[in-house]
């Protein structure tokens, strides 16, 4: 028996004025996974989407709050299912590819696959400036978290259901994916990339992304991951970047005293005096929310092995 028919699966379709593509990509996964559940979340769509999904044969969901995380966070708080495929609306994205992304989850492999559109990509699937901002995104956030990503902004996933009862999620806009990866992190699930195809949009669609805007807000949300999960990496740097500062200037007063340089002496002063107490309270800060997101881990772990134990 095909693992399969034994297992709950659900496609999450995330929609905003997809009217165009959503009834194609809802009958593409119905073809391709007979025995799933479809859903369409609408996210306020003012062309007939939520309609078309329907005809089409998925479960609409509307929800309310603009915005692609308000989205998933629906869907997570929505669906109950072994395994739940997200995949955008505007038919990028094979349904095929379900097929292989799904492998992982159900043989109990991974808690999240990614799909990984960079290998397959075109110029005319995927905008010049946004393969080189997803690759600067990217390689900033393994930089950050020591990762090996490829792919984090993919629209195309997999989640287990021990995904979905783990991971909060608390952005509310496009930078949604970023969180869902680094908390997969934080949360030590494990996380697997395949290489899927990727198409442009039919003629017509228009993308929803603003690069730069959304860009920023990426780069916000994983600073601000990074300060909650691993606060001594962003407060040390600070800290070290501070004092490294001070070291400068007061070696520049050296100089000076030694009339080697004729630099202002009171403006290196006034760096030394500003620099050295910020790069104090900057480790000392970095110290104290170590300290707390240690026993936070803790409490967390041991409420988990309990529900575990709780359920053999």
């Amino acid at each position: 028996m095909n693992m399969q028919d034994t297992k709950k699966i659900a496609v999450a379709i995330p929609c905003y004025n997809e009217a165009l593509t959503i009834a194609k990509v809802v009958s593409d996964f119905r073809r391709v996974l007979p025995n799933a559940s479809i859903y369409v979340f609408d996210n306020n769509s003012n062309d007939g989407s939520a309609m078309l999904a329907k005809e089409a044969g998925a479960i609409v969901y509307h929800v309310r709050k603009q915005g692609k995380g308000n989205v998933m966070r629906a869907i997570f708080n929505t669906i109950s299912a072994d395994a739940v495929i997200v995949v955008d609306g505007d038919d990028t994205y094979e349904a095929d590819d379900a097929l292989i992304l799904l492998k992982p989850v159900l043989n109990n492999e991974a808690d999240m696959v990614v799909g990984n559109r960079l290998p397959n990509a075109t110029n005319d699937s995927l905008r010049k400036l946004h393969q080189i901002g997803n690759r600067l995104i990217v390689a900033s956030i393994n930089r950050m978290f020591d990762t090996n990503y490829h792919d984090i902004l993919s629209g195309y996933r997999v989640f287990s259901r021990r995904f979905i009862d783990s991971v909060p999620l608390l952005k509310p806009g496009f930078e949604t994916e970023t969180e869902i990866t680094l908390q997969a992190l934080e949360n030590g699930l494990e996380v697997i990339e395949i290489p899927i195809s990727y198409r442009s949009r039919p003629a017509g669609s228009q993308s929803k992304l603003r690069s730069f805007r959304d860009g920023f807000r990426i780069m916000l949300t994983a600073f601000v991951i990074l300060r909650d999960h691993n606060p001594m990496r962003l407060f040390g740097f600070t800290s070290l970047l501070c004092f490294f500062t001070v070291f400068i200037a007061a070696f520049l007063r050296v100089m000076n005293y030694l009339n080697i340089t004729e630099l202002p002496s009171q403006i290196l002063t006034g760096v030394m005096l500003l620099f050295l107490p910020v790069g104090t309270i900057a480790f000392g800060i970095g110290i104290i929310l170590s300290s707390i997101n240690s026993r936070f881990k803790e409490i967390r772990y041991l409420i988990t092995r309990n529900r575990q134990n709780n359920n053999v």
